[in-house]
């Protein structure tokens, strides 16, 4: 009996089975299924894993709903994850390949190795060399307060589930800091373990699994990176493996989970803005920089730690770091469940139109793939004003419902259809975003007829 292809029930691509693809997530691959020759040959094994992504975190939810002590995936948080992972991801089609043609340029005329492709030595030595890049890489994400502003997003959420692995930050590109592996690493071996090393961090952004045992003392697991993400004192700047743990061990930056961890960034956001999520850090740095006094002061604004001043050591002083005992306080703006269902709704939209956007995106013009990546992030917003309860967010989000419909008729008469999908998802989205523009366009005007009632009584 043949295998369900998952990816290909999606995406109408082939892909993995669910055994593999399942596997995949926890690194659990062979070298001699994951060994290529040319970076060609490499599968997208990330993109491969989204339908994977979707199940884990509908199964966490389901379990810590079950589960007494446990608090399940919150809407509102679970949205504004997964769209900076969504908004995350746009840069991606326009620098993958010119990344990819980069390495393969500097592996091809300044290797200093020439390490056979099909040899397990040269898969181990991707698999080593792969994790301590990332863990430097990531440990300069936290200390050099430049690096904490594309980092930061990641780190926003007060709420660690399997949709917090998909926060993401636009600006942040951990493979230019993998550059130097192409003078002894051969691209098709460096592209699998890149890959792997990713996706291996998606299982570990869970509170349903407490303890590997004898595990925890090599491998990355849920319970190291829960003190990652914590924002208590003893958390700070601790566990930065992505695989494995031992490089923190052996650099002096391992911490062990002791008191339960309260999660998100030392001053919190406050806001469900994708936006706002990505540039916030930037807009404290440039208003930081002009105020502080000296050249090398201002250098030291970018290059030393987000916690550094005038005064202080590279890093800050841990006292300054506000304490937190847990439960903490979190945010979350409570909305009628009429505007919770719109809200999914349009996100559900949203996620489809990514889909798209990935699918075509070697095949249309760059154009067409800004138009499509400006009207995901209109969306997202307009999600988020929603959620925020932003006086703007109904005006926000007419203006994106008749544009939607505006573009989509123009297409539909005079030119090629304006997204790649079937024609009767196509209709319905035509009929959702008018339901949705009539939606807002009274929830605007009922105050304002509602107002002059009352004058006129």
């Amino acid at each position: 009996m043949a295998e369900i292809q998952f990816e290909e029930v999606i995406s109408g691509k082939p892909g993995p089975s669910f055994l593999t693809g399942f596997r995949r997530l926890f690194y659990l691959v062979t070298p001699n299924e994951t060994t290529f020759q040319t970076r060609e040959e490499v599968p997208e094994y990330i993109e491969q894993a989204t339908p994977f992504f979707i199940v884990m975190i509908l199964v966490e939810y389901v379990v810590a709903t079950l589960k007494k002590d446990s608090s399940p995936a919150r809407l509102n948080d679970s949205i504004d994850s997964i769209s900076a992972g969504i908004i995350g991801q746009c840069p991606g089609i326009f620098l993958k390949s010119a990344f990819a043609f980069l390495y393969m340029w500097l592996h091809e005329n300044f290797r200093l190795l020439d390490l056979p492709w099909d040899s397990y030595v040269t898969w181990w030595t991707a698999f080593i060399t792969v994790e301590f890049f990332y863990y430097w890489f990531h440990r300069m994400s936290h200390e050099v307060n430049l690096l904490w502003a594309a980092h930061q997003g990641h780190h926003s959420s007060e709420d660690y589930n399997f949709t917090t692995a998909l926060r993401q930050s636009s600006f942040q590109r951990a493979s230019i800091f993998m550059v130097p592996m192409a003078l002894v690493v051969p691209p098709a071996a460096y592209f699998v373990h890149f890959q792997f090393n990713i996706l291996y961090q998606f299982w570990l952004h869970t509170e349903l699994v407490t303890s590997l045992g004898f595990l925890e003392y090599v491998l990355n697991t849920p319970s190291h990176h829960r003190v990652h993400h914590g924002r208590n004192p003893y958390c700070i700047d601790k566990n930065y493996g992505g695989t494995l743990i031992i490089f923190d061990r052996l650099f002096g930056t391992f911490a062990k989970e002791d008191e339960k961890v309260v999660y998100g960034l030392t001053h919190p956001l406050n806001t469900w803005d994708p936006i706002w999520l990505q540039v916030c850090h930037l807009t404290h740095i440039w208003k930081t920089f002009w105020a502080t006094p000296g050249l090398t002061n201002k250098l030291s604004v970018l290059f030393k730690g987000p916690g550094w001043a005038p005064g202080k050591p590279r890093l800050g002083c841990i006292e300054d770091i506000p304490k937190v005992t847990y439960p903490e306080p979190k945010y979350d703006t409570q909305i009628p469940v009429f505007w919770s269902v719109y809200v999914a709704g349009h996100f559900a939209m949203a996620v489809i139109f990514y889909q798209e956007l990935f699918a075509v995106a070697e095949d249309v013009t760059t154009l067409a793939c800004l138009g499509r990546i400006a009207f995901l992030i209109w969306t997202l917003s307009s999600i988020a004003a929603i959620m925020d309860k932003k006086p703007s967010a109904a005006a926000l989000d007419l203006s994106r419902c008749l544009a939607y419909v505006t573009f989509d008729v123009i297409t539909r008469l005079w030119g090629p259809p304006a997204v790649l999908l079937p024609h009767l998802l196509m209709n319905v989205m035509l009929g959702m975003y008018l339901t949705s523009a009539v939606i807002q366009g009274v929830n605007i005007l009922a105050p304002v007829l509602k107002d002059k009632a009352v004058k006129l009584e």
